[in-house]
Formats: structure tokens, C-alpha cells, sequence
């Protein structure tokens, strides 16, 4: 697309990380300085020091960003400025002229390569077990902060403005009705997105719905340094499967010490712009089931998630430089992360067993009047793209299939 003062230029772009920053980065790995080993048994203290010292040593001495890179430049990736940011992303366009075109979030302390997997069984569904109507256009965009996209230089980038900016990808894109998708503050963004009901936007699905109501909400936010009695004050009758998810909602929120400390200072964590094996052992502790998956990985046990996949999207932080610039959206949100949004076009919802918390059916009716998908997954947690992408891409499939004119 030619630039004009109303529409920049789509730029084509390739990642070319030049050797010496692979040789420095390996370098300060084996020079990383230990700490003591944990006093806990288990990974109550965060991640354990074994876990990470073999984490460590695969990096130095066996792992292959070049396998990496490859991989990210076998698909077509852009960069265009959107409201004064550069934005970078993938696009795939299906062979099936009539595919849904689909926007893509990913989350932190995630990245695109978070997606990757999704993209040829959506792209191209006759080769991985579905039908032409199961086709999509794919975009995945980089948040601003992540990956290759610009930095903010200064205040203003949470996710509504990265939902604008979203939508005005899109359509940039020639695309005038599209669905998002989303996990993690993807799936924050979607539900922003969707509750300010652009013109194009057709649904969206989501692996972290936004369904908690208010008042539960609030309760449990309130509760984060364990000073309130959050379950005590629950209704009496409040269904079991509601109950349940108050349970994770009530352990979610008084384990969110790092997120916190992005929320409120990010600039604090220097360190992991200067330390490899620290910004490893801070994104590896997002919450304790994709931790306990990630550590199983590295002791030669992997389902889902492999040692590689892992530490894919490590390098990209480290190797962009993005472990600060990435964190300050928890510095810049205004939304609840689980809350309510007031979401009126269709959404579809799936829940993964292993997710920091599931959402009954009961809430998602009630947060979505037009819900037009539920469903209950026997496996898979948080990081659901990553560790269970054929689960996901079936999901995506069914939930926004009535979408399609």
C-alpha cells in the first residue's frame, strides 16, 4: 500500500538479530551470579533453582534462536504506523477468498509467538481437518511494547487505545467485518474492543472471559493482602461452580505480587533488561499451573510446551529488549482484568481446566447477552495457543461459525 497522509505505508519486515547480540547473550548466561537454593519444597517460593539452572544451561548451550527466526520470517510480517506507533504483525491471508478475517491477541508475558501454531490450521483448515468454511484471513499483531512494534515514549497505551488501534489495522487491511480472539490482555483488549462496538467488529472469542460480576469483583480485589474475609462475605447460596471460581478468584488475587509491582513500578525491574536467567525466572512465574507445565518441560517432561517454545518467546523479550516497555500496560490499565465490560455484540467462550480461574456458565450469560458459544475443555491452561493449539483452533472454528455470512 502506497503511504498518504491518511494512510501510512505497510512495510514488509524480517527478523535479522546480528550474531553478536546471540554471542553476548549466551555470554551473560553462563556468567549469571546464583542465588541460594530455595528453603521450600515445592514452587511455593516461585520458580525453583533447578528448574531454572537447567533452563540456563539448555539455553547456553543447545537452544537455536536461528530455528526461531526461520520460523517467524515463513510467514509474511508487516510494520505500519498507527496513531503516531509503529505496529508489527503477521498476516496470513487464506486461499479461501470467503475465510473470516481474524485479529489475534496475544497477552503477557506472551508474544506472537504465543500464535504461531494457530496459523496454517486456520489459514488452511482442508489440510488440518476441517472444511473451507472453517477458513480465516490470520492477523496477529505485537502490542505496543512487545516484540517488534514501537515503544510508547510516553503515557496513554492501554488497551482501549490498543483496541482502536487494532481496528484501525483491520480495516487498513481492507478488512471491513472481522472477529477478534483473544487470551490474557488479548482477551482484555478484545472485550474492550468489543464493548465499544466498532463498525466491522462481528463477535469475538475468548479464553479468559471478562464475566466476574461487580460486586464479587470488587470483594476480591479488595482482599488482595489477605486482609478482608472475601469468601466469608460470599452469599450463602451462592451456586457451587460459582463458588468455585470465587475459590481461584480468591487465591488468584492474593498470589498477583508481580503484577503489582508492574501495575505500580515497572521501572523497578531494570534488572531484567540487564540479566537473561532474571527476566526468565520473572516471566516463568505467571501462576502455578503454567509454571508447574513449564518446570516439567525442562526436568525432560513436556505436554504441550516444550523446552524450545519456551524459550522462543524469552529470547524475542530479551533480544528486543522489551521485558520494561512490555510490563508498563499493567502500569497503564484502567479495567477490570476479569470484570464485567458491558459487552453486547456475540462472544464465544471457552474454559480450559487449567486457567486461573473458570468462569461459570452462569456468569458468562449474564456478562454476555449475546453469547453465542460455551464450552467446558477437558485440558489445557492459561497459555491455551501455545499448549493446546488444535483444541483452540477447533474452538475458534465452532464458537464463531455462525458469524459467517
Amino acid at each position: 500500500m502506497a503511504a498518504t497522509p491518511e494512510t501510512p505505508a505497510i512495510r514488509p519486515f524480517m527478523v535479522e538479530i546480528p550474531v553478536g547480540e546471540l554471542t553476548e547473550l549466551r555470554e551473560r548466561i553462563m556468567h549469571t551470579r546464583w542465588p541460594d537454593k530455595e528453603t521450600a519444597t515445592d514452587q511455593s517460593q516461585g520458580p525453583q533453582l533447578a528448574t531454572i539452572q537447567e533452563l540456563a544451561r539448555y539455553w547456553a548451550e543447545e537452544y537455536d534462536w536461528r530455528r526461531c527466526e526461520a520460523r517467524l520470517n515463513s510467514f509474511p510480517q508487516f510494520i505500519t504506523e498507527i496513531d503516531g506507533l509503529d505496529i508489527h504483525f503477521v498476516h496470513v491471508r487464506s486461499k479461501h477468498e470467503e475465510a473470516l478475517p481474524l485479529v489475534v491477541l496475544h497477552g503477557w508475558p506472551g508474544s506472537i509467538i504465543e500464535q504461531l501454531k494457530l496459523i496454517e490450521p486456520l489459514t488452511d483448515p482442508t489440510a488440518h481437518g476441517g472444511t473451507a468454511a472453517d477458513a480465516f484471513h490470520v492477523v496477529i499483531p505485537s502490542m505496543p511494547g512487545y516484540g517488534f512494534s514501537g515503544k510508547p515514549t510516553a503515557t496513554g497505551w492501554g488497551p482501549d487505545r490498543i483496541g482502536r488501534a487494532y481496528v484501525q489495522l483491520m480495516k487498513r487491511l481492507g478488512y471491513d467485518a472481522f472477529a477478534a480472539q483473544g487470551g490474557d490482555w488479548g482477551a482484555i483488549i478484545a472485550d474492550v474492543m468489543a464493548a465499544e462496538s466498532p463498525q466491522g467488529l462481528l463477535g469475538i472469542h475468548t479464553n479468559l472471559a471478562g464475566t466476574v460480576p461487580a460486586e464479587i469483583d470488587r470483594l476480591f480485589q479488595q482482599n488482595i493482602v489477605g486482609a478482608a474475609d472475601a469468601l466469608g462475605s460470599l452469599p450463602s447460596d451462592l451456586p457451587a461452580e460459582e463458588r468455585r471460581a470465587c475459590e481461584q478468584l480468591d487465591f488468584l488475587w492474593q498470589h498477583v505480587a508481580m503484577f503489582l509491582l508492574l501495575g505500580s513500578r515497572p521501572q523497578a525491574l531494570t534488572a531484567l533488561a540487564d540479566s537473561p536467567v532474571g527476566l526468565a525466572t520473572f516471566v516463568l512465574d505467571h501462576d502455578p499451573k503454567s509454571m508447574a507445565l513449564i518446570s516439567r518441560a525442562f526436568a525432560g517432561r513436556p505436554e504441550g510446551l516444550t523446552r524450545d517454545d519456551v524459550l522462543d518467546n524469552i529470547t524475542l523479550f530479551w533480544l528486543t529488549n522489551t521485558a520494561v516497555s512490555a510490563g508498563r500496560l499493567y502500569a497503564e490499565n484502567r479495567f477490570s482484568f476479569l470484570g464485567v465490560k458491558g459487552v453486547t455484540i456475540p462472544v464465544a467462550v471457552s474454559v480450559f481446566p487449567d486457567e486461573v480461574y473458570q468462569p461459570p456458565r452462569s456468569w458468562a450469560e449474564r456478562a454476555y447477552p449475546n453469547l453465542i458459544h460455551y464450552n467446558r475443555l477437558d485440558r489445557g491452561g492459561h497459555f491455551a495457543a501455545w499448549e493446546q493449539p488444535q483444541l483452540l483452533v477447533e474452538e475458534v472454528r465452532t464458537g464463531l461459525r455462525s458469524l459467517r455470512s
